[in-house]
């Protein structure tokens, strides 16, 4: 399993006896697409960065967590370079469960489903993609807002049901 963020996720799925890895992109150098199109004959990226490690990482893994800041009702920009890094080999990640996870100052889930819906803009364009779950951590404007809600227990248990 791949854990793009949420660390109460992962420990539910490490309880449930699942091993996990948590790749944090702020730690990771992944450049944003050119569109030199070199990808499209070599199915690599042209790029030396850390986005083949990452790569990687998605096709080994059944299960992938995709969680992100909300910022102006959409997904962070590191996560979507990341999503538009799959080109090379998007069409080898088959058959992978998705969950999905926002955190926003906003306090309404139902404005967050702009960002839930550039997630499935990706997974709808991956081979037998399917998405297992969202949660919404609403009303999160600082950084640690988010400890204590109903979000971090719905992750925790979301991990340990996977």
């Amino acid at each position: 399993m791949t854990v793009i963020g949420s660390n109460l996720f992962i420990l539910g799925a490490q309880e449930a006896g699942h091993q996990t890895e948590k790749v944090f992109l702020r730690d990771k150098k992944v450049g944003y697409c050119t569109g030199c199109e070199s990808c499209y004959s070599s199915h690599k990226c042209v790029q030396k960065d850390d986005m083949a490690e990452i790569l990687g990482k998605i096709l080994a893994f059944d299960v992938i967590v995709m969680a992100t800041p909300v910022y102006f009702y959409t997904m962070d920009a590191q996560i979507k370079t990341l999503i538009d890094r799959t080109v090379p080999r998007y069409s080898e990640i088959i058959g992978k469960e998705f969950y999905f996870i926002v955190t926003a100052a906003d306090t309404s889930k139902e404005s967050m489903e702009r960002t839930i819906d550039g997630f499935r803009g990706f997974t709808i364009c991956l081979n037998g993609a399917q998405e297992k779950g969202v949660v919404y951590g609403v009303g999160a404007w600082r950084k640690g807002d988010i400890m204590g809600s109903p979000a971090m227990k719905e992750a925790y248990e979301m991990g340990k049901n996977v």
